[in-house]
């Protein structure tokens, strides 16, 4: 993981940042065509920057009480509501995760709809963060091969099952119980 923190994510905030700056000068210029190309590469960059950022909270040390369920008892409430129990939760999440085809992330998502609140897994492709109206990311799972190459080689299927291991259930708690802006209240650092 350090590899993935110290060299892919800030690729990420290195590149968000020189959009930013091209954007900045060509809206000073009034130069439409270059506000427009630079879109993609913000898109792309700062999703990859979300992204990761929300990852790396979403981790805790196996042997913490952070990574323990019962650290988010209102969250498992909700999931036994939805799916059951947490063992049908899991395997429905590992399913999704293991579909996924190609690069993408993953998510737990709180959808506010109206007065009722959802609970959904859902995936986004390549660095496509998770920014709709009404939604919470509650908890993340990197599947781009960066991820895991390192440690599980083509072992995808291992990840997803050992990630769980260090899945930080406080932060998911947190962002469960909180508001989108709350979930992204720490992205500024590092930029």
């Amino acid at each position: 993981m350090e590899l993935h923190h110290s060299k892919h994510h800030q690729t990420y905030v290195t590149n968000l940042n020189a959009a930013v700056k091209s954007q900045q000068e060509a809206i000073q210029s009034s130069d439409i065509p270059a506000q427009v190309s630079q879109q993609q590469a913000f898109r792309f960059n700062a999703g990859g920057h979300i992204n990761h950022s929300l990852f790396w909270q979403n981790l805790a040390p196996a042997s913490s009480a952070e990574a323990k369920s019962s650290a988010a008892p209102k969250l498992l409430v909700k999931i036994k509501q939805t799916w059951g129990d947490e063992k049908a939760f899991l395997d429905a999440f590992k399913t999704t995760l293991l579909g996924i085809q190609g690069s993408g992330w993953g998510w737990l998502v709180k959808v506010q709809v109206g007065q009722e609140e959802r609970l959904t897994i859902v995936t986004t492709k390549d660095q496509d963060p998770v920014v709709g109206k009404g939604e919470v990311p509650i908890l993340g799972v990197d599947m781009w091969e960066h991820a895991y190459y390192l440690q599980y080689l083509n072992g995808k299927a291992a990840y997803v099952e050992n990630i769980w291991n260090v899945i930080n259930w406080k932060t998911a708690e947190e962002r469960y119980l909180g508001k989108q802006a709350d979930a992204f209240k720490a992205l500024k650092a590092g930029l």
